[in-house]
């Protein structure tokens, strides 16, 4: 059995969805368009944010860079997909393998923490409005922004690093659409139990930990407003909250949905098809959430596109 002599010439093989030629088309089509409308979708977020001086608020800033990381996110895996369907090569090399695994846990990182920095927000401009503007300081946003790169750059380095020191012992096919950690692991010829080992510890720590501190805050919400006499306050209150709690619910979801796929079945399909939901969906529909019911989003999109004077 040939071992890891050169991983120069190893290359994986991405399986995708389908090797139909006329469901090729359809996948083609289906997720340029997919990817068209979330870059489009959230970077309009961004230059409407950014070009609103009344949205200059830590609640936008943190929007903004989800907006960003979401575009990042779908890059890193779309366009290779798309390239893959119209070259009818669905090789890929083993330091590209690694890149490409290295930036999307590195963007899915991300958007795990500032969900978390933004559930954060809304638990401090609810539970005690009187001191949000002494609390989220423009000096306190940027650093919990930071923070949640230098926590993601970390992970991905380590989670690679732990990969480079697997051994494979020729050209393997990645059930998958892209280089998905769990799949590459799975694949190789040496021990794979440290890589195991480090994959559900930081699970735990960083997927299981984020999500706590959401819970959390969300249930601290829940009880101030509960605490809120009159109706409207309460309305008022909640639909600050709604758009960013609808996207926290898709993106965990779908998520879960993938793990409990891979528990189940044995099959490419569904983890592939689970994996669309949180890599691709998710960020796609993002920008549609959080301006369907914001006025302020809508006014400065309107502005940004000369159709408000």
């Amino acid at each position: 059995m040939e071992q890891k002599n050169s991983t120069q010439r190893l290359e994986f093989l991405l399986v995708g969805f389908s090797e139909d030629p006329g469901l090729q088309s359809i996948i083609f089509w289906l997720f340029l368009t997919m990817y068209l409308v979330t870059v489009i979708g959230n970077l309009l977020i961004t230059l409407a944010i950014t070009s609103d001086p009344l949205l200059h608020v830590p609640m936008y800033f943190f929007l903004s860079n989800l907006s960003l990381s979401d575009v990042c996110l779908t890059t890193t895996t779309i366009p290779k997909l798309l390239t893959n369907i119209q070259t009818r090569r669905r090789f890929v090399s083993y330091a590209a393998c690694i890149t490409q695994m290295h930036f999307f846990i590195l963007f899915a990182g991300l958007e795990n923490f500032l969900l978390t920095v933004m559930a954060y927000d809304r638990f401090v401009a609810i539970c005690h409005p009187l001191h949000y503007t002494v609390i989220m300081n423009p000096r306190l946003c940027v650093l919990m922004v930071l923070a949640s790169w230098a926590v993601s750059v970390l992970h991905s380095l380590l989670q690679c690093f732990m990969v480079l020191r697997l051994s494979f012992c020729s050209d393997l096919e990645i059930p998958h659409f892209f280089c998905e950690l769990n799949q590459i692991v799975q694949l190789a010829c040496s021990d794979t139990f440290p890589n195991d080992m480090v994959m559900y510890f930081t699970s735990v720590l960083l997927g299981g930990g984020p999500l706590a501190a959401i819970l959390y805050s969300y249930s601290k919400i829940v009880s101030s407003i509960r605490a809120i006499s009159s109706a409207r306050g309460k309305y008022k209150a909640f639909s600050t909250c709604a758009s960013h709690l609808s996207v926290v619910s898709l993106f965990y979801c779908t998520i879960l949905g993938v793990y409990l796929s891979a528990a189940t079945t044995h099959s490419s399909h569904p983890s592939g098809a689970a994996s669309v939901m949180y890599s691709v969906v998710t960020p796609m529909l993002n920008p549609f959430i959080y301006s369907l019911r914001n006025r302020d989003i809508q006014r400065a999109l309107r502005r940004l596109l000369g159709l408000q004077v």
